[in-house]
């Protein structure tokens, strides 16, 4: 598939077998629509090689949400026509008679999948991305909408970002090596409302935190400390003026980062506040505490993550 093409199937009959022409490749996304049946016991989503039925094709990636007892997603590789070792997440956000929605992000080294607009899971690859062609569906659910997204190139200044589950939606993975942590940049221009940074990396596997901070240059201050805590799973912001930190803010409905995890991190200055959002989704605001917004022109990022592209406009 060529950068930049959607293909779009609305209410597909499952069964459903789709071969992507040039095959799927890093920075290709799939997104689903539907509702799981009362009735259900399971689905299956399959990116394989190829759709040969006898012998069966191998499996690069199967996804199989089962809906028995509390119910589980088991996720496995099926090559030479045997199963490897299942990788079980216990997590379900699927409930029956209800919508969902399905974004799965192909990556190099892994797919990363989100339900509902949360992290899910990753699955690392088992096998070589060059072989996997073919998207199956299959089980008890019914299936609204299936968009297919190829855009594996940064086009422009201003890149687009992983907006939830929009008509508009694409998925761009930086082309540029990766950015050295401790990272320290200037802004393209100073903080003004309206001004936006988009931040993309990974989480490394055994992370314990990172911070992003946005500052005035030639100063200790930090008008903005955004600093995500794995291990305490907590996300705490805060404001270091005349040497001192100021009150915690740590409240926070879900926290969006995994282990491993792709992201996008958008930082959006507003009159009174900052509104920050991970992978399309609004987590917070935090209301302007060091209050000469043109004074904050640097940007520095430390900890756990690998720094992949840093933009501002």
């Amino acid at each position: 598939m060529e950068d930049g093409l959607q293909r779009t199937f609305q209410d597909p009959v499952v069964p459903f077998v789709m071969s992507v022409p040039g095959g799927f490749q890093a920075g290709h996304m799939v997104a689903f629509h539907g509702t799981v049946p009362d009735n259900a016991e399971r689905f299956q989503v399959d990116f394989q090689c190829g759709s040969s039925i006898q012998p069966r094709a191998d499996v690069a990636f199967h996804f199989n949400p089962r809906f028995k007892r509390s119910g589980c997603i088991v996720c496995n590789t099926l090559q030479q026509e045997r199963w490897g070792r299942e990788e079980i997440t216990y997590q379900m956000p699927f409930k029956k008679e209800q919508p969902f929605e399905i974004l799965i992000m192909v990556f190099n080294d892994k797919f990363q999948v989100a339900a509902n607009g949360k992290h899910l899971l990753i699955y690392n690859h088992r096998m070589n991305l060059d072989r996997v062609d073919t998207l199956g569906i299959s089980g008890m659910v019914k299936i609204d909408m299936i968009r297919v997204v190829t855009n594996t190139t940064i086009k422009g200044s201003q890149p687009k970002s992983l907006i939830g589950f929009k008509e508009e939606q694409s998925f761009e993975l930086p082309t540029t090596s990766e950015f050295e942590i401790p990272y320290t940049g200037m802004l393209s221009k100073p903080m003004a409302p309206g001004r936006t940074i988009v931040i993309k990396g990974e989480v490394n596997k055994y992370a314990n935190r990172f911070s992003i901070d946005l500052k005035p240059s030639g100063s200790n201050n930090i008008a903005l400390h955004l600093n995500p805590r794995l291990k305490s799973r907590t996300f705490v912001r805060n404001t270091y003026i005349n040497d001192s930190w100021g009150e915690e803010e740590n409240k926070l409905e879900d926290f969006p980062f995994w282990p491993d995890m792709y992201f996008e991190i958008i930082i959006l200055c507003e009159d009174h506040e900052y509104k920050v959002a991970v992978n399309g989704k609004h987590v917070l605001e935090y209301k302007h505490r060091f209050k000469h917004l043109g004074q904050i022109d640097v940007l520095s990022i430390n900890g756990d993550i690998r720094l992949l592209d840093v933009r501002s406009w």
